[in-house]
């Protein structure tokens, strides 16, 4: 069975083509989607999509986005998309600085919490970023 995926970003068309499976980083959890999956739109947060194709499995950094699932199968609109062995980590190093710097100036409520939520996430992709560099 064959799911139809389609990986866009403002740059170029990065993929489309017939995968097994595609896990993806959602603002509520990781959730994943094959073939016959229910209809559902979602915003993506930064974290690692995995694209399960022709028996190996690919891995991508994505720095937040949209996905779709429909009959069609499933696009996603991604802010960034790089494979995990071609991201440049100084772009996660800038955003964590940037983010730090934000909360640092900020006084308690939603804002502060939805900054350190956004902050958490950039250092889970930097971790897991420097764990795959390890290997």
């Amino acid at each position: 069975m064959a799911l139809h995926f389609e990986l866009v970003s403002p740059e170029k068309l990065v993929f489309s083509g017939e995968v097994t499976q595609v896990d993806l980083p959602g603002a509520e959890g990781d959730f994943g989607v094959m073939e016959g999956h229910a209809p559902l739109v979602t915003t993506l947060r930064p974290g690692i999509m995995t694209v399960y194709a022709g028996g190996s499995a690919q891995t991508i950094v994505v720095l937040g986005g949209f996905a779709e699932v429909s009959d069609k199968g499933l696009t996603v609109l991604a802010d960034t998309a790089d494979a995990v062995k071609d991201f440049d980590r100084a772009v996660i190093a800038a955003r964590i600085a940037e983010l730090e710097q934000q909360a640092t100036k900020m006084e308690s409520g939603n804002e502060l919490d939805k900054i350190i939520t956004r902050l958490d996430h950039f250092k889970e992709v930097d971790r897991h970023l420097t764990g795959t560099a390890a290997h």
